[in-house]
């Protein structure tokens, strides 16, 4: 039996520092044969919608806009950690708290490690902004890989 998992779940977000976790995920898949799943959360409808009043339809749009940009984005982040050499087995698009979110699908795929970038908020920040990372670590059932840039 290994103590490396056999299934890594990339948490992404486009920022610099989750480049440079998508990197680390798909060494850590190389070096350990394990199989990386690359997940991208958009904001819920209302944060979407945010202060402003959109009808249905333009919401619909909106929406139907994000998806399909963040389908291609998970794409290409797919694309790069298999140019680096690392396993991918699936893309996960997900809508929610991107804390939440990520949590959930480690637990649904059983995931032994999960990989995320953080931006290094000062602790002023951390404590309006929260940080999804601190939140990740706290809530995972599993070891958490977090890079900083």
């Amino acid at each position: 039996m290994s103590i490396f998992p056999t299934k890594i779940l990339l948490a992404t977000d486009g920022s610099e520092e989750a480049r440079q976790a998508a990197q680390a995920a798909a060494e850590l898949s190389k070096e350990t044969g394990s199989e990386v799943h690359v997940a991208y959360v958009l904001p819920s409808p209302t944060e979407l919608r945010g202060h402003h009043y959109y009808s249905e339809e333009v919401m619909r749009s909106i929406l139907e806009q994000a998806e399909g940009d963040a389908r291609s984005f998970l794409e290409e982040q797919a694309e790069q950690v298999r140019a680096s050499g690392g396993k991918v087995a699936e893309t996960h698009l997900k809508a929610g708290r991107p804390d939440k979110e990520i949590v959930r699908l480690s637990e649904d795929l059983g995931v032994g490690t999960i990989v995320i970038g953080s931006r290094g908020l000062g602790a002023v920040s951390r404590a309006v902004m929260g940080s999804v990372s601190e939140s990740v670590i706290r809530h995972a059932h599993c070891p958490v890989f977090v890079v900083r840039g």
